[in-house]
């Protein structure tokens, strides 16, 4: 049964009056054409969430107001984050897709996140053309549809501490999981064994390259988009991937939380979403999620950590942005979030359930031949 859908857009106006007052100038002062180049104009769907959560006040000057349903949004991207629970979040969506008939699509492309000019039309128009409703997963940083005419998609993401992500990243390159113990050289097999073994100290306190600028502002790009100042470390990037999570993201998630993310895509996209925690909560599942844990992890020196932080203090500011948004939603759908007053540092390996379940899912690795084979079982 073919459904009216509507097009979906983004999430940011859902807290007018909590948005930070930077975000709130920034948007103020912007010139119209910047502001169409970042967004297209209002978003349809999020317009519609913000009436049904009750902070509404455009729809309401409109008619009659709708019925407390939320819209089926058609179009949805995932542009995941490498190493933030993607290869979790994807094995539930091939079984979700299965279970509620909507389109999964993925890609064949799995290390180029970065386009050009044409290579961005050629997605666009593959994805936009579709069949609908479509979920579309893909290591990629932001896309604007409308830039090149298209209807934004709704997008959502998932995020995670940032050097836990590094490390994380750091040591399966070099020694995989525990799917298998020859793995890590089917990835990466011209890694030169002293670089395989370096001490990711040494890596950090010599400021090789893999442990520095620009290869640790990994996350903002995802959010910042295509432009080539969005791999440059810096305020300019740091507000427009703010910028884009309120206009363009219905959902960016903290990987530390996930259950709760769960919760939340299944309350706002219950078509493609629903029973999502169920499965997730499943024995069966688990039991695959304990196979991608990444091996010989090695914390480093108290002052190797220090010296991340500093490096990565942008991606950090990103990061507490987002949780701070994420927190925000939970509390309006009453989820009880175990807030901590800020410290001088993050804190990191904070021993979870998702220590045990971390998945697999960097850029370079075949994703669909995984999940084959577990349907293979």
């Amino acid at each position: 049964m073919r459904m009216h859908l509507q097009h979906p857009r983004t999430l940011g106006q859902m807290f007018p009056n909590e948005q930070r007052k930077s975000q709130a100038q920034n948007h103020e002062h912007m010139a119209p054409l910047a502001r169409h180049y970042l967004n297209g104009g209002p978003p349809h769907f999020l317009l519609d969430l913000r009436h049904y959560l009750g902070n509404s006040t455009y729809l309401d000057d409109h008619g009659p107001p709708p019925q407390k349903v939320l819209p089926f949004p058609s179009q949805v991207v995932y542009n995941r984050v490498g190493k933030c629970g993607s290869r979790t979040v994807v094995l539930l969506l091939r079984i979700l897709s299965e279970k509620h008939g909507f389109n999964l699509v993925t890609s064949d492309i799995h290390n180029k996140t970065r386009l050009t000019k044409n290579e961005q039309m050629e997605l666009i128009k593959n994805i936009s053309t579709a069949e609908q409703p479509y979920l579309f997963t893909r290591h990629v940083h932001f896309l604007n549809f409308s830039r090149f005419g298209g209807d934004q998609p709704v997008y959502i993401n998932i995020i995670r501490d940032p050097v836990n992500r590094f490390l994380s990243n750091y040591f399966f390159r070099r020694f995989g999981d525990w799917r298998g113990e020859q793995n890590h050289m089917i990835r990466t097999p011209s890694m030169r064994q002293e670089e395989r073994y370096l001490d990711i100290n040494v890596c950090i306190l010599e400021n090789y390259p893999e442990c520095s600028n620009p290869r640790l502002f990994y996350i903002i790009p995802y959010f910042c988009g295509q432009h080539p100042r969005c791999r440059e470390p810096g305020e300019w990037a740091l507000e427009r991937a703010k910028l884009n999570v309120n206009e363009n993201f219905l959902l960016v998630g903290i990987l530390e939380e996930l259950e709760d993310v769960l919760l939340l895509l299944e309350r706002f996209l219950p078509h493609y979403f629903k029973d999502v925690l169920s499965i997730y909560k499943n024995p069966e599942h688990r039991k695959l999620g304990n196979l991608t844990v990444t091996v010989k992890k090695t914390v480093p020196s108290p002052e190797a950590i220090q010296i991340l932080y500093q490096r990565m203090r942008y991606e950090y500011e990103f990061y507490y942005y987002v949780k701070e948004q994420f927190h925000l939603l939970k509390r309006k759908f009453g989820l009880k979030s175990h807030i901590r007053k800020p410290r001088p540092r993050p804190e990191f390996f904070i021993p979870s359930p998702l220590e045990t379940e971390e998945p697999i899912d960097d850029e370079e690795e075949d994703d669909e031949k995984w999940l084959e084979d577990i349907y293979k079982r």
